[in-house]
């Protein structure tokens, strides 16, 4: 056993891990963050998605110890039930979730691709960006559309819903 410390959404914690244990693990069954869900358990779905040091990783795929005296940031850190997140009230207003399994993972996804825009995101742009998390319940489009809709909102010029028409479509 290794004690390892992180800071989790904000709050410093220490915890007892086995040098095998994978950070989803850790943040579902000791810290009681279920939010980080676990699905494939090969890196291939993104269900497991949180942010390290403002990066997103497959927490399926990383040990625990990996993250010691880092930051961690999950779901659960994103908004709260009276102030969502724009990227949470994006996803319930355009339907972007479904049975809600792949949801944490698709926000956590999505406020990255959002954060590095720099204006210039596009249905396309996210469809590639957002391509790693699967979900089976959506068919993506409105996903696609509540990731726009976030951008739009925390300022990002280029962001243009797939149901609304692009500039280029205009003219």
């Amino acid at each position: 056993m290794r004690e390892i410390s992180l800071r989790v959404n904000g709050e410093s914690v220490s915890v007892e891990v086995e040098p095998r244990e994978h950070l989803a693990d850790i943040l579902r069954d000791r810290l009681g963050l279920t939010g980080t869900h676990k699905a494939c358990e090969q890196g291939a779905c993104g269900a497991c998605t949180v942010h390290l040091d403002g990066t997103p990783v497959l927490s399926c795929l990383m040990f625990a110890v990996q993250a010691d005296n880092r930051t961690v940031s999950t779901v659960e850190g994103v908004g709260t039930a009276e102030e969502l997140a724009p990227i949470q009230r994006a996803m319930s207003e355009r339907h972007g979730l479904q049975c809600g399994f792949c949801t944490p993972g698709m926000i956590m996804q999505a406020l990255d691709v959002i954060g590095r825009a720099n204006g210039g995101l596009t249905p396309e742009r996210v469809r590639h960006e957002m391509s790693g998390n699967l979900c089976r319940c959506t068919g993506y489009v409105s996903i696609v559309d509540a990731v726009l809709d976030a951008a739009a909102e925390s300022g990002s010029p280029a962001a243009v819903p797939d149901d609304q028409p692009t500039q280029a479509e205009v003219q």
